[in-house]
């Protein structure tokens, strides 16, 4: 099927280029989405007559989404999520859940414009795609977190799996100071009992052999 393109569409072709299509992507997505026109001889003169000002139109939205992009590229948002220790999330993150902690900070992005090639499904950071207009693609960062503190932990530098790592070897030598505390006031008793001449279980003798009658 053939079809001429009213804007730039990745991989496919320039504004006003007459391009073949499979039927279904056409249909489903770029006449659905106003990118492209069936190319009838009526359409083809169409575009022709309106070409200057599309170019126009093109030009100056462009321009707008280059003046976001500059602020929005490299923008980090942090997307609070329940997950398991091992940082697999309860659900997923989504272009909508990407588009809305943008608008909150300010940036009027919509969720049709995030690219996510897979879910998110796990806690960290994650690139994400923002195309804001045909010719305008930048990257954000979202940093998938459990908690506010984790997520400023994540941002620099560390992977839940390391701050899982450095909580079980806190909580390994926590317990072994604690044994190591108790071995030293066992033996500090003892030596209380020594220097005070009681006799421990150790040294009282109980535990020699008594002669037989």
């Amino acid at each position: 099927m053939q079809v001429i393109l009213l804007e730039r569409v990745a991989k496919l072709g320039q504004m006003g280029d007459v391009v073949d299509v499979k039927p279904g992507y056409a249909r489903n997505y770029l006449l659905l989405q106003k990118k492209a026109l069936v190319a009838s001889a009526a359409n083809i003169a169409d575009f022709e007559s309106q070409k200057a000002q599309l170019e126009a139109r093109n030009l100056e939205t462009r321009k707008e989404a280059e003046a976001l992009g500059a602020k929005l590229d490299g923008q980090q948002f942090i997307v609070i999520r329940q997950a398991s220790d091992g940082g697999n999330l309860y659900g997923s993150v989504t272009p909508r859940d990407a588009a809305d902690v943008a608008t909150e900070e300010g940036f009027s992005v919509d969720r049709k414009q995030i690219v996510i090639p897979r879910p998110i499904k796990e806690l960290g950071l994650h690139d994400v795609h923002v195309t804001l207009h045909p010719e305008v693609d930048v990257v954000i960062k979202l940093n998938v977190a459990r908690s506010p503190e984790e997520a400023e932990l994540q941002a620099s530098g560390k992977s839940i799996q390391e701050l899982a790592a450095e909580e079980e070897a806190a909580a390994e030598f926590e317990i072994q100071e604690l044994f190591d505390d108790i071995g030293a006031a066992a033996s500090e008793d003892e030596d209380l009992a020594e220097a005070a001449g009681v006799e421990t279980p150790e040294t009282d003798g109980t535990d020699e052999e008594q002669p037989t009658t």
